[in-house]
């Protein structure tokens, strides 16, 4: 299946799992009351609303270029990301109010077994959720994606949590409850830090790792008639990757011999998933640009 299918079927597949945790989740905290229970309820109320905005989110983002966006619609995926990364920590901060509010009024009581039961099947579902996300994200790279894998492995261990305040509760330890609910909060609270730190680079420009960079200058050296490589920049784009980069020919080429080349070195570095696109400009090595101590901007084969 193409990245459009791919994308497009996960957010529907979390979307769906997401809605049905919620509603099992809020039937069984208004049958038994567990402040536990009801703060897992509001973290998969709040995974279900962020669900159908990343289902949109990734509609959008994978409709085809067109006039008014040669490049495609990739760029949105950071901004659906951060939208996960808002509902997250709104519901982090709700979760957080009620598990302090009730643990400071006293206003807990013992529950039945019946709610832990419930969260740990709610704990199985988030991780087979977030292997699928994480899988999908990473093979179709979807910030979007990876973003919501890690919203589902942090349910997992706030769901783990809630599982021994449930329990600790349901064998006469009340006070159980609401302490799990204050642990299921703060780890709500990292994940929404977390997908933000991950995003932001996306949003701004920065540059991709340093292992991308070499990919990019060995694929131009790669090509037997490229001297060398200098002023290469390479930054991300949404979640993609441009680069610009001079190459270093023989000055004697003609114009038609050294466009072929700069062709093939374009072509070349596209060839590499992470990268959208590539703007090669094209130099006689006589001119003696080359830079020898600056490793960031130039290579040379020697």
């Amino acid at each position: 299946m193409d990245r459009k299918g791919a994308v497009r079927r996960v957010g529907v597949v979390v979307l769906a799992a997401n809605l049905a945790l919620a509603l099992l989740k809020t039937g069984v905290w208004l049958e038994t009351g567990s402040l536990a229970l009801v703060s897992e309820a509001v973290n998969s109320a709040s995974d279900a609303v962020y669900s159908a905005v990343v289902v949109a989110g990734l509609y959008l983002t994978t409709q085809p270029p067109d006039f008014e966006h040669p490049h495609g619609h990739e760029r949105i995926e950071p901004f659906v990301a951060l939208f996960v990364a808002a509902g997250v920590l709104a519901a982090g901060v709700g979760v957080a109010y009620s598990g302090a509010t009730s643990l400071l009024a006293g206003s807990y009581a013992a529950v039945s077994p019946l709610p832990a039961v419930v969260l740990g099947v709610g704990a199985v579902a988030k991780y087979g959720l977030y292997r699928y996300c994480l899988r999908a994200g990473e093979e179709h790279s979807s910030p979007a994606l990876v973003a919501t894998a890690k919203d589902n492995r942090t349910d997992v261990l706030t769901a783990l949590a809630a599982l021994a305040g449930a329990g600790g509760a349901a064998v006469g330890y009340p006070v159980l409850d609401p302490i799990a609910a204050l642990v299921v909060a703060v780890g709500i609270l990292l994940t929404g830090v977390d997908i933000v730190r991950d995003n932001v680079d996306y949003l701004v420009g920065a540059a991709p790792p340093e292992d991308l960079r070499e990919e990019i200058v060995a694929a131009a050296l790669g090509h037997p008639e490229v001297q060398g490589a200098h002023d290469v920049v390479a930054h991300y784009v949404g979640p993609e990757v441009d680069v610009s980069l001079h190459i270093e020919v023989e000055g004697d080429m003609t114009v038609r011999e050294a466009h072929e080349i700069e062709t093939e070195v374009i072509n070349a570095i596209r060839d590499l998933p992470e990268v959208d696109d590539a703007f090669v400009h094209v130099d006689p090595k006589e001119l003696g640009e080359w830079k020898e101590d600056d490793r960031w901007r130039d290579e040379r084969v020697g």
